[in-house]
């Protein structure tokens, strides 16, 4: 990744240039008036107050209108490669400019490889300069080239350590970048989970109590309309029926949507598991004229249980008026070692369990599941069907 591409290493060059500058124009000036004060009078003294001024007046056009087209960081470092050829060719204080500008290699060439080319050709046309101006004597040797062979090494390793320091805190920023992206992405996931884990939780407690109060409305209402004119009093019960299961519904609407948003099922009384489950097939029996053997032991468990226990019936005589065709139904509530059970059969005409796609079995399934609980069903065509939920008992208070 380059500088060029890397936001944060923009700002790093900026932030240094801006510190940078105040001292470039000091130090400008200072070698501004040394030349003129202690250079000797001559052409070579103005030419090299000429070559000294072009280099200040790219640096300052630079500087002043970073976006101009025709100064750019290449062209005034070209232009500072030449000044500083031609200040040691005319040996006035090249040495002094050359440790100036030694950081703008690095903040102009924007690039390791742009940055350590720039110096390399500054150096060589310093080397140069003064190698016509000195000769293959020992001076340039023993001053000139070692000199500046140490300042390019110096600058070379502070530049090379400058970016490094840019290079990781722009992988650290990248880093974090991407950590929050995915912690946002996150986020966003859960919320979508947690708005449709709602939906499904809204659509299994409208299924097991609306739905199953409208199916039992419409099969009393069938019911009672087929013997109204030759069984009046049954079609009276029947219609009674029709309105008790119309205000349990009607009940049931209003705690959904007064619990709409906030976790856990809708309205069941507290108490005895048994008592509830009593009323219910007390109910169904009422509603469908089935027999019912039930055999329920009187625990007392936590809300959840209750709730799950209270839903499997619902759902399972549920699909015994609408499909079974059964006249016998038998449930059976007992405690175990493991946790509690609830078994209810018929003697209906039976499924193949594997071909079931309703969505009241898979409902259970994960009402269950929710709670460490397990659902087996065992059906065959013609042998009838018997449902097994099976719970543990998050708490228990004994009677």
């Amino acid at each position: 990744m380059t500088a060029l591409a890397n936001p944060l290493a923009d700002a790093f060059w900026a932030t240094s240039l801006r510190r940078w500058n105040a001292v470039c124009w000091v130090l400008f000036a200072a070698m501004a008036v040394g030349l003129v004060t202690t250079a000797p009078a001559g052409g070579s003294k103005y030419r090299a107050i000429a070559l000294l001024g072009c280099v200040v007046l790219c640096y300052a056009v630079l500087d002043r209108f970073p976006g101009n087209p025709v100064v750019r960081p290449r062209v005034y470092l070209s232009v500072l490669v030449l000044g500083l050829g031609g200040l040691a060719y005319l040996g006035s204080s090249y040495a002094a400019l050359f440790m100036v500008t030694l950081p703008h290699y690095w903040m102009f060439g924007r690039t390791p490889r742009a940055s350590m080319g720039f110096l390399g050709v500054a150096a060589a046309a310093t080397l140069a300069g003064s190698l016509v101006r000195q000769g293959w004597s020992a001076e340039f040797f023993g001053e000139t080239l070692m000199s500046t062979l140490i300042v390019v090494a110096v600058g070379v390793l502070i530049g090379l350590w400058a970016h490094s320091v840019v290079a990781q805190s722009s992988e650290r920023a990248r880093l974090i970048e991407e950590l929050e992206r995915t912690q946002a992405q996150l986020s966003e996931a859960h919320q979508r989970q947690g708005a449709a884990d709602e939906r499904e939780r809204i659509a299994r407690d409208i299924h097991d109590t609306l739905a199953q109060g409208f199916a039992s409305i419409i099969v009393l209402a069938e019911a009672a309309q087929a013997g109204i004119g030759h069984a009046p009093a049954t079609s009276a019960q029947q219609l009674r029926s029709i309105e008790s299961t119309a205000r349990e519904n009607l009940a049931e609407a209003r705690e959904l949507v007064g619990s709409a948003g906030q976790p856990g099922p809708g309205r069941v009384a507290a108490g005895s598991v048994a008592l509830t489950l009593r009323r219910t097939l007390d109910r169904f029996a009422e509603d469908t004229g089935l027999t019912v053997d039930a055999d329920l032991a009187d625990l007392e468990c936590d809300q959840q249980t209750r709730i799950a226990l209270l839903r499997c019936t619902q759902e399972s005589l549920a699909n015994v008026r609408k499909h079974a065709h059964a006249s016998m139904v038998g449930v059976v509530l007992v405690r175990r070692p493991h946790g509690v059970e609830l078994e209810i059969t018929d003697d209906g005409t039976g499924f193949r369990v594997g071909e079931s796609t309703g969505f009241g079995l898979d409902g259970m399934r994960k009402r269950l599941a929710e709670l460490g609980g397990r659902l087996t069903v065992t059906s065959s065509v013609g042998d009838g069907t018997r449902i097994l939920a099976m719970l543990p008992m998050a708490s228990e208070v004994e009677a």
